[in-house]
């Protein structure tokens, strides 16, 4: 496994990746909150496969099963999971951002992040326990980079 600490890829176009940033602080605050619930905040914001693609809501939720796929985004299974993805998407976001632009990279992430929850349901479509988005769009920001920048380094 690829574990990247920084690349040699400057910004060209933003003066720095506010929206990484707010991303990563973001996923933090969510996990701080998630170590607090004992488990409520998954229950009631991670996606369940099975409810997703049979239509039926899933108990106890306050979010419709669509909107799961978006809320799971920003759920952690663990410490470990949380640092990886946040490492890729520090190292390789800000490349992504510079050559997107912020708002194009908002909807790229959200993106990302929602074809991973439905493939992630289509593997598992009887899965009936709740989960998070397991690491796609923080990989997700890795590919473009190393497609548009083929020649950069990473550590």
């Amino acid at each position: 496994m690829l574990l990247p600490l920084k690349d040699n890829n400057p910004l060209k176009i933003i003066p720095f990746q506010y929206v990484t940033v707010g991303i990563i602080v973001a996923c933090v605050v969510v996990f701080v909150l998630q170590l607090g619930s004992e488990g409520a905040i998954t229950a009631s914001f991670g996606m369940v496969p099975a409810a997703l693609l049979g239509g039926e809501a899933a108990a106890g939720a306050p979010v419709g099963s669509a909107l799961s796929l978006v809320t799971s985004i920003f759920l952690h299974g663990g410490f470990m999971h949380l640092i990886g993805n946040m490492l890729y998407i520090w190292v390789f976001g800000d490349n992504i951002v510079d050559s997107m632009g912020h708002g194009r990279f908002i909807a790229f992430f959200l993106a990302c992040g929602i074809a991973g929850g439905l493939a992630h349901a289509l593997a598992n479509p009887v899965r009936r326990r709740r989960r998070s988005a397991r690491g796609v769009r923080s990989r997700a920001c890795s590919a473009p980079t190393c497609c548009c920048t083929p020649r950069s380094k990473c550590w």
